[in-house]
């Protein structure tokens, strides 16, 4: 299986956390809509005989397109490349984008799963984070959205600044009383070159403490977990039947195609490729008929690296036959000569073939899967 990922670099402001591509100035949307399909037209032997599961349009803000051009590119997908019969197609949908017109006319264009960025209920947050929703609109969102789509997620964020217990249990607890069949949850993460790196450095805000991240991620953890949410991947959890398939690809390391300014693309085995992170220089190069895009063939050590990332992340683990199958045994006989020490503390074990975190180390998952990587070859 396989996915195709669409990036509209388009907001209409800018999240003090964001360190996304993007552009608040909208005037070349409609060309950057047209340069896309090209691109895509361009790229239309990628997949070799993969079969597409999930189209997922990201951002940027996608909800700012219109849906009967969201369609268009749905249905080049369909007429053009080998698509599964149950295929998943996500749009990233911002509250403020919200309308019983739109959400209808999206699902008349094949849209059938929507990833809602609410990020908090608490307005104070949002003003905080300059998210250009308010708490009121999340709320007629998410219920315009149950009465039109079966499948939707709710994107939460915790460790805000000046946020508490208090404050995360109210988030989650709004969020768990639509009854959503996933959540993604994200740390807020403070990153370079963004508004939120520089209230920081200036003393305009204190980030919250590792001990009050953690504590509220431990919080969701188990709660979710009680109420038969199932933690499939980091920060992504699922009523039965609902994964994403877009993340089961990408953390599964499946092939994807990504089109747009900034999109990342993996042919499911040795190579990557990225888009250029430059509107204009983007669409200079399409109107050329050139793809805009650089690429990487991944040495075996960091292949292996990013098996044993992308596998601990996830609840299926890390499987000995595709390190085996994909790079070679020797990298087997390194993995479980490398855990054992990890797996003495019981931050690490095994079952049968696959190697997992176990649940009192999840909070840590990334720093173990360092101490699992080849650093030479």
């Amino acid at each position: 299986m396989a996915g195709v990922y669409f990036h509209f670099p388009f907001c209409k402001q800018a999240c003090t956390y964001c360190n996304f591509h993007f552009s608040t100035s909208l005037n070349k949307k409609n060309l950057m809509i047209t340069s896309m399909l090209k691109e895509l037209k361009l790229r239309k032997d990628f997949f070799n005989n993969d079969i597409i599961d999930s189209i997922y349009f990201g951002g940027g803000t996608p909800s700012l397109i219109d849906a009967n051009l969201i369609g268009e590119f749905i249905l080049y997908v369909k007429e053009n490349f080998k698509v599964s019969d149950d295929i998943e197609i996500t749009l990233e949908l911002n509250p403020d984008d919200s309308s019983i017109k739109y959400l209808t006319s999206l699902k008349e264009n094949q849209v059938n799963r929507l990833s809602i960025g609410i990020q908090s209920f608490n307005q104070e947050d949002l003003f905080l984070m300059n998210r250009s929703h308010t708490a009121n609109q999340s709320y007629d969102t998410i219920k315009m959205v149950k009465d039109l789509f079966d499948n939707f997620s709710l994107d939460l964020i915790y460790g805000i600044p000046h946020s508490n217990i208090d404050k995360w249990k109210f988030n989650l607890n709004e969020a768990l009383s639509f009854d959503p069949p996933h959540i993604s949850s994200y740390a807020l993460t403070v990153e370079d070159k963004t508004i939120l790196k520089k209230q920081i450095l200036s003393g305009e805000l204190i980030p919250l403490g590792e001990l009050d991240i953690e504590k509220q991620y431990w919080h969701m953890i188990n709660y979710l977990e009680e109420i038969n949410y199932h933690n499939y991947e980091f920060s992504n959890f699922s009523k039965p039947g609902y994964y994403s398939k877009n993340n089961l690809g990408y953390w599964g390391g499946k092939a994807y195609l990504g089109i747009g300014p900034s999109a990342h693309s993996f042919d499911g085995n040795m190579t990557r490729s990225w888009n250029v992170s430059q509107n204009m220089s983007y669409l200079n190069s399409i109107k050329k008929n050139s793809l805009p895009l650089s690429k990487e063939l991944l040495s075996l050590k960091d292949r292996f690296n990013e098996l044993i990332m992308t596998g601990l992340r996830t609840s299926s683990g890390v499987s000995t036959k595709e390190i085996k199958d994909k790079i070679g045994e020797k990298f087997v006989c390194y993995l479980e000569d490398n855990a054992k020490k990890r797996v003495l503390s019981k931050d690490l074990y095994w079952d049968g073939d696959y190697l997992h975190v176990s649940k009192k180390s999840k909070f840590l998952s990334d720093g173990i899967a360092s101490d699992l990587f080849l650093i030479n070859l």
